[in-house]
């Protein structure tokens, strides 16, 4: 009886291995009112999901998102070869750091904090100003959210 148990356990360690090693493929195809159709293939592999779509004219885009504790990094191409990648860090520590970098090389930032009642984000693009969004109160029936960018201040109550 213990053998038969034990076999049993055995059998759904290696099933549940087996699934979640294992890669998933996603495919669909769309054709619009004027018969034209667009494809798109979805790959995900332990961290890592590809996506790439193609359009009724061949043009081909791609997104490549690799994800990690904490956050992930995300490759997206379009059909003329350009590129933007987009990084996430600190998820779950309450502190996420989000950055964007397109084709150009100029990168924006998002940092958010969050904390009991509230939170605070602060975006700075590429030119170097930055904007702020502050949230407090939250769960008391009277929030306050202020927002602070290079044109000045509003203050909108809950």
């Amino acid at each position: 009886m213990q053998s038969k148990a034990l076999a049993s356990v055995v059998a759904t360690l290696v099933l549940t291995a087996t699934a979640v090693l294992a890669q998933t493929t996603h495919s669909g195809t769309t054709t619009g009112p004027n018969g034209n159709s667009a494809t798109r293939t979805a790959t995900h592999s332990g961290g890592q999901t590809n996506v790439t779509a193609t359009g009724p004219n061949g043009q081909t885009a791609t997104r490549s998102t690799t994800h990690y504790a904490g956050g992930n990094s995300t490759t997206v191409t379009g059909p003329n070869g350009e590129s933007a990648n987009r990084t996430v860090t600190g998820r779950g520590t309450g502190n996420v750091t989000a950055t964007t970098t397109g084709p150009n090389g100029e990168s924006a930032t998002r940092n958010t904090s969050r904390y009991p009642g509230g939170s605070s984000s602060t975006v700075t693009g590429p030119n170097g100003q930055s904007a702020n969004r502050t949230v407090t109160g939250r769960g008391t029936g009277a929030a306050t959210v202020t927002r602070t960018g290079p044109r000045g201040t509003a203050v909108r109550h809950r």
